[in-house]
Order: structure tokens, then sequence, then C-alpha cells
């Protein structure tokens, strides 16, 4: 088998909201620049996603300059500043860490509480938001975005394939949110990396991604599909009660990412 490559880069900028493919992306110590810094929250400023609104799916993301872009079925578009530099702050929790945010304009609360037909409202992180890593999973204090738990996630290709074989019909890689896809690897090969580099970029591989319902939201039409593919990955992908699917990474070294890279595997 040839050296990986690295074949997709995938940033969320809302969370849970659709994604944009990218050429290349610059890394911080959060992830790529621009992913999961805006949430949606509710009036307890408890986060949102696909597990309870799925249509959340279809909202589609576009940077254009300084400007995140949201389009979504029935509503005009909203655009909100990329790096806001001020912002009414407000605490939010997501999977038990309370962290400060900035709430976006009235406006912007409006419009995503129409569209997902209940009061809530988005927010950005700002830098000097902590946000650590969990602890037992890195010796020094990394920060991580509103991502699930980890700054980046990388799947294989070859994996995909794999667990497309077993299923009655085939998903595609957009339902598991990966930031990096590589190619050119055996199935499941990402399960016995510990440490990668990707140009200038050198990452941890810390631990396996548990995944949950949100995989089987279908991204095209923003509803629940049924019980797959978690359903297949539990009869072969269980550990410690949890379905694994791809791989949480932490970059020690930063800088810029590209697609057609090669991954060096340490």
């Amino acid at each position: 088998m040839s050296q990986p490559v690295l074949s997709q880069l995938n940033s969320y900028p809302l969370k849970s909201a659709g994604g944009i493919s990218l050429a290349n992306s610059n890394l911080d110590q959060r992830g790529l620049v621009h992913d999961r810094r805006w949430m949606v929250v509710d009036d307890s400023g408890q986060f949102m996603s696909q597990r309870t609104s799925p249509e959340m799916a279809l909202i589609n993301t576009e940077i254009d300059g300084q400007t995140l872009i949201l389009n979504a079925p029935r509503m005009s578009e909203l655009c909100l500043p990329l790096f806001p530099t001020v912002g009414e702050s407000q605490e939010v929790e997501i999977w038990g860490d309370r962290c400060e945010a900035w709430t976006a304009d009235p406006q912007v609360e409006l419009w995503i509480s129409e569209y997902l037909g209940k009061s809530c409202k988005i927010v950005f992180m700002p830098d000097h938001s902590n946000r650590p890593v969990d602890p037992d999973f890195t010796v020094e204090e990394k920060q991580v975005a509103f991502s699930d738990g980890f700054p980046l996630l990388l799947i294989s290709e070859a994996s995909l394939n794999e667990l497309n074989s077993r299923l009655p019909e085939s998903v595609a890689m957009k339902r598991f949110r990966p930031n990096l896809v590589v190619k050119d690897t055996e199935p499941y090969a990402e399960d016995s990396w510990k440490k990668i580099i990707i140009g200038e970029c050198e990452f941890h591989v810390v631990k396996p991604c548990s995944r949950c319902i949100l995989t089987t939201v279908d991204p095209e039409t923003g509803e629940f599909s049924g019980k797959e593919p978690l359903r297949t990955l539990a009869t072969y992908r269980k550990l410690n009660g949890k379905v694994m699917f791809g791989q949480n990474l932490i970059a020690t070294k930063i800088g810029k990412l590209e697609v057609g890279m090669s991954v060096e595997i340490i």
C-alpha cells in the first residue's frame, strides 16, 4: 500500500450545519481555523444539534471573505461576520463544559428561531473563551472550539468503503462529519496510528470517535433515515458499549494543510 494522502478537508463553521469542502486550510490549536466557532443554543444556553433538530443538516454554509453566509429552506439568506471582534457575553454549555460565547444580533436570533421552530440563538466562540480538551488525553492544555470534544476528526476512505460493503444502502462520508479524510490506506488503518505528520503539521491520534444518532440523519433531506449506519457498525465496531468510527486528533504542531499532501505515520 502506498503512502496515505489527504483527500478531503472539511470545515463546519456552524456546529451541526452543512460543511464546506476546502482545498487548503490553516490550522490553529482549536482545529481548522473556522471550524465550529459558531453554534446554536436554546434559551438556557444549552447547545443544539442534529440529534434533536435534524433539519439543521439543511443549513448551507459558505464563506465569502470575512462573512459567513447561511442559507436554509424557505429562509432568506443570513450573513454573519466570520470572526466578530465584539459581542454580548453569555455562558453556554456543551457536553457538560461551560464556556463564554458571544451572542449574535437579534435578527440572527429571529432567523434561526423561525427556521427551527423554537426559541434559540446563534453564538460565537471568541479567542479568549476557555474550553480545554479533556486532560485525560493531552499532557499540555489544549483548547477546543464547539466540536463535541476534540479539535479534529479523521476518517479513511477505505473505512467508509468497507462499511458501505456491509450496508443495505451506502452512505456518504458527510454523515460522519470528518475534518480530514485520507485515501490509500487499508480499512481502519487509522485505528493503529498514534502520531502522524501532514506537511508541517503534527498530530496525536488520541482516541476512537464514538458515534451517535446524528449519523442516522440523511444530510440531503435533514431527516432521520432509520437505524443505519449505526446498527451495522454496532455489529463489529463496538468498544466499551460505544460504536466507534474515525479517530480524534489533537494538533501538536500547527501550520497549513492542503488536499493532496502525504500523510506520514510515525
